[in-house]
């Protein structure tokens, strides 16, 4: 009976039980999860704080999820060692697990770079868990001025899910532009735009020179232009890190994640990573690179776990893609932006495709209400696209782009 270890505990991990049990019913399978919850949707954790769903909806599993697949979890607790040379992995509690086969599903963490006065500031929080949400619960009142430092998609999100229950929230960024890594200029300032008719605050291109106590139980923030950010509580959403430690300490392959090839093995026999800790091939460039993305994470997850446990599935298709909104104004991105550009913009929405080499290489819709999931096939499936109308397409995602006989394989008969 082999044995089976899965370091963290969140999509990738369910993904990697899944693909286990789809090849092996019989298997010991351990988990390792720091945090003392069942794999929830971490994506929701605004939503939870915004009143949208509750503790119950955010479980990404049945509540016998663990029992039904003969799973047992040591919850509270981290993997501080892979051992390969005697296969086993240690525990911070001092257990040491056998293995066959491992899987680093451990995620990411947030980078906090060094800020002066940043000790002395008592209320201050990440917004990466399920735990960080319910700690900024706690301590927000409809009082509170909030600061928050970062203007990506966490920083955003947590102001969103707290827009309601504070008396305020400036948000400050180095960058010049909201959600600079997926945005440019002028669709971050459609974004930008819906924030501020919220009430959110945005200092942009500005950085903190200095946190300090102001004499009355709250804090000023000292900005590097001059400028000053009074506050009560501190989120710091600069931005995450895989967690690559384990893997690097035994000499892994590892750049800003764990290297996978295509069936998420590791460069050590036995070893597997998934998830936001691994850096797999994106297949938009070519290359690897981390793709910190919720559907790519169950999809590694999965893939590793069938591979774990002797089958064959390959994830060769990864690709970076963004489904969020802020107040009602959605936005949808994937892929690369290179290529020839297709673009229709109204003063509310903005809809851009990118081609090159006869095929789509990536898109950006926002406030376009589309069908994003054709368009995200054509760019994972490689479809050629002097294969299929295009015209039509750019009118708006539909099968009727696709040929009969296209449309029998990909979409199950439908003509």
């Amino acid at each position: 009976m082999k044995r089976y270890v899965i370091i963290g505990n969140g999509v990738a991990a369910a993904g990697c039980i899944e693909g286990i049990r789809s090849t092996d019913t019989e298997g010991e399978i351990t988990v390792i999860s720091a945090e003392k919850h069942e794999v929830y949707c971490r994506p929701l954790i605004s939503y939870y704080l915004e009143g949208k769903t509750d503790l119950t909806r955010m479980n990404y599993r049945a509540e016998d999820f663990y029992t039904k697949n003969g799973v047992r979890v040591i919850y509270g607790e981290s993997a501080t060692a892979i051992n390969p040379d005697d296969s086993t992995v240690t525990v911070s509690d001092g257990t040491v697990l056998p293995y066959d086969a491992v899987c680093v599903a451990a995620g990411s963490s947030p980078f906090v770079p060094p800020m002066e006065g940043l000790d002395t500031v008592e209320k201050k929080y990440s917004f990466l868990t399920l735990d960080d949400a319910l700690a900024l619960e706690q301590a927000i009142t409809p009082e509170s001025r909030v600061l928050i430092v970062g203007a990506g998609l966490i920083g955003l999100k947590c102001a969103e899910g707290i827009q309601e229950r504070v008396a305020s929230i400036t948000v400050c960024d180095l960058a010049n532009r909201v959600l600079s890594s997926i945005l440019d200029d002028e669709c971050a300032a459609l974004m930008q735009k819906k924030l501020e008719e919220h009430g959110i605050h945005f200092l942009l291109g500005d950085s903190v020179a200095k946190f300090e106590p102001d004499g009355s139980g709250s804090y000023v923030a000292h900005m590097k232009s001059g400028a000053d950010a009074p506050f009560d509580v501190l989120v710091l959403a600069v931005g995450v890190r895989a967690n690559i430690g384990l893997m690097k300490a035994i000499g892994g392959t590892v750049n800003r994640g764990i290297v996978v090839d295509d069936r998420m093995a590791t460069s050590i026999p036995g070893i597997y990573a998934a998830g936001d800790c691994a850096e797999g091939y994106d297949v938009t460039i070519g290359a690897n690179r981390v793709l910190a993305i919720f559907p790519n994470a169950y999809m590694q997850g999965h893939a590793a776990g069938v591979n774990m446990a002797g089958g064959e599935e390959l994830f060769d298709c990864g690709m970076p893609m963004n489904s969020i909104g802020f107040f009602g104004l959605h936005a949808m991105t994937a892929g690369a932006y290179e290529g020839e550009c297709y673009e229709e913009t109204t003063p509310e929405s903005i809809k851009r495709l990118y081609v090159k080499d006869d095929l789509l290489k990536g898109f950006l819709l926002i406030g376009c209400h589309e069908r994003a999931g054709i368009y995200t096939s054509l760019i994972r499936n490689r479809t050629p696209l002097s294969e299929i109308d295009f015209e039509l397409m750019k009118q708006g995602a539909t099968t009727a782009a696709f040929s009969s006989e296209n449309r029998r394989k990909k979409f199950g008969g439908v003509v």
